[in-house]
């Protein structure tokens, strides 16, 4: 038996909307059996637009039944059935809350009707519900009210059973098929291309822009994992809503696809990766010599073309650094602009001179260099004669590639021939220095 579902409600997600109408007619395969109509309270303001979309008003449902008032029967009605709606995971994951929210539990299968048009239909301009019916002359009444869209529902599937819409429906309800919890844009046979190995995988909306980025141990399993759950809030309701496609990157590694995830993150900035949009770091500390002769060191915004020492996402953080740097080697604040107090004659009697404060500069770099290492991580490649190399230079990630087998090991020069250059981050970096700790023995030091 089937359940034919359309409600209204009063916006897009379930978990902060109200349910305004629903319709259910159950149908056997050869005819309807029963139905039920009614408008429902929302118990909240139903906004204009909706109102000028499907013409229920606050005043209409003032004196309907809220939802609780109906749940029973409503849960009764398609508890034992097959739930079948346009673009079913609509209907149903606000169906579904406001049952939960009532006190019952619902677990049926699903049949969408925009899915099961595609594969009886195949090649039409537009599978929306009013498109669909005008391209196959069904004639719809009351349009986007209840009881209208499901009566033209009911008429659009009686005329997928008589085109042989049998066989698709059977094999659309098998558990493995992925028709019942896929986003409406995907197909089952997007998600078999998948690999089953790590990488980076790609959602893109309608005009292929991305959308999400997330990094896989496995990816054809991780991304099967976003679509098993019917979550109703309105972020999870939108993302589903937008995703038409799903590419992917294969890596060698989950540390490549770690590396991977958070630089692709950084460059496309996709609409629905909320976590590592902090901005790239923000500070560098650089190195001049002034018109006395003397090298100053200073904390500074980054600039794009003049040559940084070391980077900083805080400014605190590299006025820390540089503080304990004049401690240790005895370095002059002012002259590292730690003290904002101009650098005067008087301050030069009882500085060293140039050439013997510039050696303590230069011996306090070189204790940074010490500090900063340069070393590479080598692991297994995707193909058999490569390796993955990922490359720290003076404490900064600098890029990640393959390298052929026979490449020699020597110095980070060599291996920046065929590497990529990235962004360096903390997330990458912290990742990379874990990883190496982890495995020493992948571990090359320059």
């Amino acid at each position: 038996m089937y359940a034919i579902v359309d409600i209204e409600t009063t916006g897009g997600y379930a978990s902060a909307h109200g349910i305004t109408e629903i319709a259910v007619f159950v149908h056997d395969g050869e005819r309807l059996v029963k139905r039920f109509e009614s408008l429902v309270n929302p118990r909240q303001q139903i906004p204009p637009y909706i109102t000028a979309l499907t013409g229920i008003s606050n005043e209409m449902v003032e004196d309907a039944p809220a939802f609780d008032d109906i749940a029973d029967v409503v849960h009764d009605i398609l508890k034992d059935n097959i739930f079948i709606a346009h673009n079913v995971n609509f209907d149903y994951s606000f169906v579904k809350h406001h049952l939960r929210s009532s006190g019952y539990e619902l677990n049926t299968k699903k049949l969408c009707t925009v899915r099961l048009g595609r594969k009886v239909f195949p090649g039409l301009p537009s599978y929306s519900l009013g498109n669909l019916c005008r391209s196959l002359e069904i004639r719809v009444e009351n349009r986007h009210r209840a009881g209208g869209d499901a009566r033209a529902t009911v008429k659009l599937f009686e005329h997928m059973l008589a085109n042989g819409a049998a066989p698709h429906i059977d094999e659309m309800l098998k558990r493995s098929s992925g028709e019942q919890w896929l986003p409406l844009h995907l197909t089952k046979s997007d998600i078999t291309k998948l690999p089953s190995k790590p990488g980076v995988y790609y959602f893109h909306d309608e005009r292929n822009r991305i959308i999400y980025v997330g990094k896989a141990v496995n990816i054809k399993k991780r991304v099967t994992g976003h679509f098993t759950q019917n979550d109703p809030d309105r972020k999870r309701q939108n993302f589903m809503r937008h995703i038409h496609k799903v590419s992917f990157v294969q890596c060698a590694t989950e540390l490549a696809a770690i590396v991977l995830e958070s630089a692709e993150i950084k460059r496309l900035w996709p609409k629905y990766n909320y976590s590592q949009k902090q901005p790239l770091q923000k500070y560098g500390l650089y190195l001049f010599e002034d018109n006395r002769g003397y090298l100053r060191m200073a904390i500074d915004k980054k600039k794009k073309n003049i040559p940084v020492l070391y980077c900083f996402n805080l400014l605190q953080e590299g006025r820390t650094m540089l503080k304990k740097m004049t401690e240790e080697f005895g370095l002059n604040e002012k002259l590292c602009f730690l003290d904002k107090t101009p650098f005067n004659d008087a301050d030069m009697k009882t500085t060293d001179a140039p050439p013997v404060y510039n050696a303590k500069v230069r011996q306090a770099l070189d204790a940074l260099d010490k500090q900063l290492p340069t070393f590479a991580v080598i692991d297994e490649g995707i193909k058999e004669k490569e390796r993955l190399c990922l490359l720290i230079e003076r404490g900064s990630f600098w890029g990640m590639g393959y390298l052929p087998a026979a490449t020699p090991l020597t110095s980070s020069t060599e291996l920046k021939l065929h590497l990529q250059p990235y962004a360096d981050n903390d997330y990458i970096r912290n990742s990379i220095y874990a990883f190496a700790e982890a495995n020493p023995v992948k571990k090359i030091i320059f």
